[in-house]
């Protein structure tokens, strides 16, 4: 009787200790875009390029209008 209880209280540790399977759950849904303090320097940024683009072309339009002017 003594020859078995040992085995099987090890047995029974070790199943005790082992991890439950892990629950069928679908993966979590991303959050929503949480602001930081670089987004308004960003929103800024952007502009900016956006407005020296404009310019630009108003120079490129400027430049080509007084070409064809002088030929």
């Amino acid at each position: 009787m003594f020859r078995y209880a040992l085995p099987l209280a090890l047995i029974a540790t070790c199943a005790a200790c082992s991890k439950p399977p892990q629950p069928d759950q679908a993966p979590p849904a991303p959050q929503a875009h949480v602001e930081t303090p670089w987004d308004s320097m960003e929103a800024q940024k952007k502009k900016a390029q956006d407005v020296q683009k404009t310019v630009d072309k108003q120079a490129a339009d400027q430049r080509k209008a007084i070409d064809d002017q002088t030929q």
